[in-house]
């Protein structure tokens, strides 16, 4: 059209591009094409019209948070002539409706993290990521700390559940790993660290919990019950965390670990490997964190037990087993999230590890036959219908090998052999080897023959050392008391000669005498 200001149809519509019937046409009707659209009617009857306005509005309107999935299977229900064919159509509907029509929805305010504000706490589920230690499945969680402005994280390995022991290890090792403090900590309502009984935050939190940030100079802080989106800087990096760990399980090629340790530092690889990509901003927040402390505090609760005439005691629904030689006595046990530490007085005694009770309430057991196997031998019919003698094998092999046992001989005998068995893998120190011996027996199809591996673990005599002692007679002693009384009574500082001489002799007998 700017150049039909100046040329004709034909040259502007060359000019332009077009064919001067075209050229023509647009001279005619100057509206753009989006202009000249005509709406179109249906080409398919509504197949929603007889219960639109009449059934599906009003449900809506009564129950706002109903979900399209419900209503379409309600109007299955109500009209099987509908067919499958319309959920879609029904869903797009109902989401246009309720984009004009429906409530107000909840807004979510972005936030800007300021350096140093705040870290938070949050527990994760990895029974999905199927672990397995020496074989066995390991049911765990993760303790998960992040700082909300860098991204720092830090992840421990939680074998119990979301107890104030496992915070409070997992955050202090955060924290030292960072080396500087937030001024606030955020968590979810987690029972480790609020009662959640009482409307009031201040009320809600438990003194162990509110001593813990106190020491370390850090405001506690929750988001809302319920609320989990006002937790997003943790929640969202929790998938994101698991994932990660999945790929690297996934490209390590097994999900088998020789030892809980192992385990726990690869999965502290893999958070150094995520906090490295941010390293720039961890130093940003590290420079304006609070100082540490002098000192950690504790993360372990202290409990008083009895050791019970059984030479064991029973904690939190688990009965574990200790030296007889502690029977009677009252112990200090400090409770941690995979130990027990215990102390008589001051003093150290051991560590156990920590049992769980059963998923069907019934109490758990941390047995160790090398406790009890001195007065099982003693009493070995006491095996036959002992409470936790599941537990006291220390391997499988031991109780297939009882079990076999059972089924050939009297259960006098088989007790009797079982429990000697056990007192050669404590004596011998041999646990491992003999259950070898034990399991290809088994294969064999034959029991084992205790005299024979008796002889077999028995300890080799050419390897003992032949150790001569040679005594010094007495009367050199007597000897030495005479020369020593002799020199302090007659020798003069000018007798040199005779004062080496005794001097000389005394130090021949002390050298015997040591010899």
């Amino acid at each position: 059209m700017k150049f039909r200001q100046t040329e004709t149809s034909q040259i502007s519509a060359a000019k332009s591009g077009f064919s001067t019937a075209t050229g023509y046409r647009l001279e005619q009707d100057q509206r753009l094409p989006s202009q000249k659209r005509v709406s179109r009617d249906r080409r398919r009857p509504d197949p929603l019209i007889a219960v639109w306005d009449a059934e599906i509005v009003p449900m809506m309107k009564a129950a706002p948070g109903l979900r399209p999935i419900a209503i379409f299977e309600e109007m299955l229900r109500r009209h099987p002539d509908l067919g499958d064919g319309v959920r879609r159509t029904m869903e797009r509907r109902i989401r246009g409706w309720r984009a004009i029509n429906g409530p107000d929805q909840e807004v979510i305010f972005r936030q800007v993290h300021e350096p140093g504000l705040m870290g938070l706490s949050d527990f994760t589920d990895m029974g999905d990521l199927a672990i397995r230690i020496a074989g066995q499945p390991l049911d765990h969680l993760f303790y998960h700390f992040r700082l909300a402005y860098c991204g720092f994280e830090h992840v421990h390995v939680v074998l119990g559940g979301e107890s104030y022991v496992a915070l409070a290890e997992g955050l202090q090792n955060a924290l030292w790993a960072l080396g500087g403090v937030p001024r606030e900590h955020r968590s979810d309502s987690l029972s480790a660290a609020f009662r959640n009984l009482d409307a009031v935050a201040v009320q809600d939190l438990t003194e162990r919990y509110e001593a813990l940030c106190a020491h370390y100079g850090m405001t506690p802080t929750r988001n809302n019950k319920g609320i989990a989106h006002e937790n997003g800087s943790i929640e969202s990096p929790n998938g994101h965390l698991k994932n990660a760990v999945e790929d690297a399980v996934l490209l390590r090629g097994s999900r088998d670990f020789d030892t809980l340790a192992s385990y726990r530092l690869f999965v502290g690889e893999i958070a150094s490997r995520r906090n490295a990509r941010i390293s720039k901003r961890i130093d940003v927040e590290r420079a304006v964190l609070q100082a540490l402390p002098a000192r950690r505090t504790a993360d372990f609760e202290e409990i008083l037990i009895h050791v019970t005439s059984s030479s064991s005691f029973t904690l939190r629904k688990v009965l574990y087993t200790v030296p007889s030689r502690l029977i009677g006595h009252r112990l200090r046990v400090r409770l941690f999230d995979d130990r027990l530490d215990l102390f008589i007085g001051g003093t150290p005694l051991m560590t156990l590890a920590r049992g769980r009770p059963h998923l069907d309430r019934k109490h758990g057991h941390v047995i160790d036959y090398r406790h009890i196997i001195h007065s099982l031998r003693c009493k070995p019919m006491a095996l036959l219908n002992l409470v936790y003698r599941d537990q006291l094998f220390p391997r499988q092999a031991y109780a297939r090998t009882f079990d076999a046992l059972l089924v050939v001989q009297t259960p006098r005998i088989a007790c009797k052999i079982m429990v000697e068995l056990l007192a050669l893998a404590h004596e011998r120190a041999c646990e491992a080897e003999l259950a070898g011996y034990l399991a290809a027996d088994l294969e064999a199809g034959r029991l084992p023959d205790l005299k024979a591996l008796q002889e077999r673990f028995k300890p080799d005599s050419s390897t003992v050392p032949n150790i001569v002692v040679k005594l010094t007679p007495l009367s050199d002693y007597d000897e030495l008391g005479t020369i020593m009384m002799g020199l302090e009574v007659t020798a003069q500082p000018d007798q040199r000669s005779s004062g080496a001489l005794i001097t000389g002799k005394a130090e021949e007998l002390c050298l015997r005498g040591a010899a």
